[in-house]
């Protein structure tokens, strides 16, 4: 009750006050009702294209699809499409008032577009907020989104949770900078080196659209053959996109990219730049003002305009594939953008990967290497001790150190740092032949043998006994465990060189850079930072940790981690030596000796083809319990042409935060399948583990599925 009622009450001839209850039901029955936010109850509609398709951030796979929502007449300015919004979602079609829905929780989400009238016939509830004018999802980043969605049987709200970074209102109020002048077009510099080298840039600079898989020389002067590519995209009036695994690397280029156009030319997308500073960049990119980016992955889905040239630097690092559904791989996304956009693409790296080699042979990219005479002169030299040496080798047997490696360590630290590269703990020793040490196989689909509790055999692929193995290589009987030791070993050369400094990096602490100065570095696959001048020498410890793993990708792994370790010694014309302490008869050790990465990826990719897997194929990874993925399988249309392997028992996460990906909860016994699809099929097995998918949901059903296109990991 108001003080006005309260002084009415001694007055003659005054109306009774009102109860609040009553005042309520008086609003409610009023001709025109009270137009309120969030609800706007009785509100005029916007009297051009009243209906709004909202893209609500649910995530969920039956809800992937757009909401119908009515604009206000007050909303009508602001509610343009790519604007944040926030509607009311999950009110059901029983509150209803004056033919509006109303109820239900307040949600995020996306206004898509405008339209005059809605496909739905029954009441729409209103928009209840604009959270803000600022355009973020324009239509040609959409398409990018949807196309990634359906490729990875995901959701388009999961997607746009990648591309859109979160907003920070006081980078929105910050006014866009003016758009610099173009550069001049670079000299081609150091891309002289390779064959072809020259013509690429000139090709970019001249407005043209080159497709090239780049093998790189060692050495540090990749970052800034990446900033000549991207001078002369810019040159010709259009944009660059750079996508590197991590922040050191984005931090060169980003250093070569200032050094040679100066600031104010490209905007650097990483985690550690902060969210504000990351936001205000993305937005000064999206706005038009900066033509060229260097980022992390996410930077995969920056809104570049007039999109000119995409690069990716090291497309086999693990970092580049997403670790949220629905998983996506930057190298397909900016495949995506080269084919949708018909801009260059560079894909660059020291190694090679077995899906760059792909790009080759299918005539989608061209091959852009140096000539051998170019590698040799950059390339340091490669010795090998193999487990031949090692047992002939009294110094390795009582320090576990061949002489060999002492007396390079030695020498090397006579001029300048050694790297000693260890393998990274949590590798899982798994079975070898005992006399040749290759890993034992399946015979049926190529999988990993593993050893189970009972004693026998079994792939850890598709799941099938194996009685009576035999290597396939030398005929032997015998099986032998990997062994890892890389801890032990890295304390006996601490031990071994009192006098010299000894450096650690990482997963604790991640170095940089360090001095020129003699001094032990030793640092696990992916940390090794570099110095300056180059190492004078580096020794490739414990090889059988990391080519013993379980997983088609071992080898390749291990020789794209020892050349990205060796490239940062110095040539060999400078006295640099590089050690691997591996079977030196082994593929990827003699792909290493040689500096053929390009050779080993080929090799890899004909064999693949012959087995039948991926990249030659497309393959799905579908986990859960035992009755949830039998059920799931059962109710999946799968293509007609799709092979199904296993179910293999999958580990569960263990104790502990961290957690390996694809594992299963801790505690819950899970299984794996592998659905396998030949070239042509990938969109049908995609479409139909999404339809399943999302008809499960909907179902409520209880226990989840994990469903991953093109995992990284089949081993």
């Amino acid at each position: 009750m108001s003080s006005e009622n309260q002084r009415s009450e001694g007055g003659g001839g005054a109306e009774p006050p009102e109860q609040l209850a009553l005042i309520r039901e008086a609003v409610r029955k009023a001709e025109v009702p009270r137009a309120k936010p969030r609800t706007w109850r009785g509100a005029a509609l916007a009297k051009s294209l009243p209906v709004a398709r909202v893209l609500v951030d649910k995530g969920v796979l039956h809800l992937d699809r757009y909401f119908d929502y009515a604009v206000p007449e007050e909303l009508d300015e602001q509610a343009q499409p790519g604007v944040r919004v926030r509607v009311r979602f999950g009110a059901g079609t029983r509150n209803v008032r004056s033919g509006r829905r109303e109820g239900g929780g307040l949600i995020d989400g996306f206004l898509v577009e405008r339209v005059a009238e809605s496909d739905y016939s029954g009441p729409l509830a209103a928009l209840a907020q604009v959270v803000s004018p600022e355009p973020v999802l324009e239509g040609e980043l959409l398409g990018l989104a949807r196309a990634v969605a359906d490729r990875y049987a995901g959701s388009l709200a999961d997607v746009l949770q990648l591309a859109v970074p979160p907003r920070h209102a006081r980078a929105e109020a910050r006014a866009a900078g003016e758009t610099p002048a173009p550069p001049a077009a670079p000299d081609a510099g150091s891309w002289r080196r390779y064959g072809h080298g020259a013509e690429f840039l000139g090709a970019l600079a001249s407005g043209g659209a080159p497709r090239a898989v780049w093998t790189a020389l060692p050495g540090p002067e990749w970052a800034e053959e990446i900033a000549r590519a991207v001078q002369a995209t810019l040159a010709s009036g259009r944009g660059a996109l750079v996508v590197v695994p991590a922040g050191r690397p984005a931090a060169r280029v980003d250093a070569a990219l200032t050094q040679l156009m100066g600031a104010g030319q490209h905007a650097l997308l990483t985690a550690d730049v902060g969210q504000e500073r990351r936001y205000r960049e993305w937005l000064s990119v999206r706005r038009g003002a900066v033509r060229a980016v260097v980022g992390t992955r996410a930077a995969m889905f920056a809104p570049v305009r007039n999109l000119g040239l995409v690069v990716i630097w090291d497309d086999g690092d693990a970092s580049h594939s997403d670790d949220n559904a629905p998983f996506p791989h930057v190298r397909e996304v900016l495949e995506l953008r080269a084919s949708r956009d018909k801009c260059g693409f560079l894909l660059g790296s020291w190694s090679c990967t077995v899906e760059a080699a792909q790009l080759v042979e299918s005539g989608w990219a061209a091959p852009l290497a140096a000539d051998r005479e170019q590698v040799r002169g950059a390339a340091p030299l490669v010795r090998t001790v193999g487990d031949g040496d090692l047992a002939r080798d009294e110094a390795a047997r009582a320090a576990r150190l061949p002489t060999l490696a002492w007396n390079v360590v030695r020498e090397g630290l006579k001029h300048g740092p050694v790297l000693v590269q260890v393998p990274r703990r949590g590798y899982v020793p798994r079975l070898a032949c005992d006399r040749c040490r290759q890993p034992a196989r399946c015979r049926h689909c190529a999988g990993p043998l593993e050893a189970r509790d009972g004693g026998g055999l079994w792939c850890g692929w598709c799941g099938v006994a194996e009685g009576a193995w035999h290597c396939g290589e030398c005929g032997g009987f015998r099986l032998r465990a990997q062994v890892v030791g890389a801890r032990r070993t890295a304390e006996e050369l601490g031990r071994a060189f009192p006098a010299v400094p000894v450096r650690t990096s990482g997963r604790e602490q991640v170095l940089d850079t360090v001095p020129g100065a003699p001094a032990l570095v030793v640092s696990t696959p992916g940390a090794e930072p570099v110095a300056e001048g180059g190492y004078a020498a580096a020794l490739l410890l414990d090889g059988w940790a990391m080519l013993g793993r379980p997983d088609l990708r071992a080898g390749e792994e291990a020789l794209r981690r020892w050349i990205g370790a060796s490239a940062l010694v110095r040539p060999q014309g400078a006295g640099g030596t590089v050690v691997v302490v591996a079977e030196p008869t082994l593929r990827p050790v003699q792909a290493l000796v040689r500096w053929d990465p390009v050779g080993h990826a080929v090799r890899e990719l004909s064999e693949r083809a012959e087995l039948g897997f991926p990249p030659v194929s497309r393959m799905a990874s579908v986990a859960g319990t035992s009755e949830a993925l039998t059920e799931f399988l059962a109710a999946a249309e799968l293509p007609g042409d799709a092979a199904v392997l296993g179910p293999v028992p999958v580990s569960d996460a263990g104790p502990g935060p961290a957690r390996r990906a694809g594992a299963a909860p801790a505690g819950e016994r899970w299984e794996r399948v592998l659905v396998r699809v030949p070239p042509g099929s990938g969109a049908a097995l995609a479409a139909a583990l999404k339809a399943a998918q999302a008809a499960r949901m909907a179902r409520g059903a209880g226990e989840p599925v994990r469903i991953r296109v093109d995992p990284l990991d089949i081993g």
